[in-house]
């Protein structure tokens, strides 16, 4: 609050801040109670860090997600629930425990307020984000690991695909330094953090990262908010005006506002 949304941005380097007391949110329980009736999507896709192909989509009720065990014990698959549930603040407000609106432009064209829950082991390729993104953690910790802004450096899979955003480099944790060796000095440079129940992680857009779910149950909020900078690089926006068409065309999950029953 003291310096502002704005003020990180243009510092434009990531952050964990500690949020204040009081501004718990809820668990497990109370999301299910509150938002238990909400169709949110599913993600799934082969718990293999190298997997090379696009995960898979369908749409279910949240409280199904947290009730049927075969989420959770087949071991390999990895599933996640995401829902952007932006035109609902006031449950956007209750999940946080704070009003997200004084903080984040959330509710904007293009901007989003996720939510999204996974189980352990649960992993996230090595990609950027056109977007600032501000991520909370409610429940459970997760593993992020950072690299600085760049494109080639980082061997970009196929932009024809929709695969602009994302690495051949799957997992910064595993190079094969042979095929990818202007990757080392970005890695190099790279930040590793966990981030805890209680703290928010500001990471710019453009930055590379991956991110794995650690604990039993993970709970997770994070609005993306658009800006200016994306002028700054141009391979993040011309990546991201080509996937948001091939996305549409192909009907490739976009993120688009869900609607709670609450």
């Amino acid at each position: 609050m003291a310096f502002g949304r704005r003020a990180l941005i243009r510092a434009d380097v990531p952050v964990i801040i500690t949020l204040p007391k009081g501004t718990e949110g809820l668990g497990r329980e109370g999301v299910a109670e509150r938002l238990g009736d909400m169709r949110v999507t599913l993600f799934t896709e082969p718990s293999n860090k190298q997997n090379s192909k696009r995960w898979t989509t369908e749409e279910i009720k949240l409280r199904e997600f947290f009730e049927n065990d075969k989420y959770l014990t087949d071991p390999g698959t990895w599933n996640r629930i995401v829902s952007n549930f932006r035109n609902s603040p006031d449950d956007v407000n209750a999940i946080l425990g704070f009003d997200a609106g004084k903080l984040f432009d959330y509710r904007g064209p293009m901007n989003a307020a996720n939510l999204w829950i996974s189980h352990q082991g649960v992993f996230t390729q090595s990609h950027f984000d056109e977007l600032e993104n501000f991520n909370i953690c409610l429940e459970g910790r997760k593993r992020f690991v950072l690299a600085p802004p760049g494109f080639w450096e980082y061997y970009p899979r196929s932009l024809k695909g929709g695969f602009g955003d994302k690495s051949q480099v799957f997992d910064f944790d595993d190079v094969d330094w042979a095929r990818h060796p202007k990757v080392a000095a970005k890695l190099a440079q790279r930040r590793e953090l966990v981030l805890e129940p209680g703290q928010m992680l500001y990471l710019p857009l453009g930055w590379w990262h991956q991110a794995e779910s650690l604990d039993e149950m993970n709970i997770n909020m994070n609005f993306w908010l658009r800006d200016a900078k994306i002028f700054r690089r141009p391979y993040v926006l011309g990546v991201a005006l080509y996937t948001a068409v091939f996305r549409k065309l192909k009907g490739v999950y976009n993120y688009e506002p869900a609607v709670t029953s609450s």
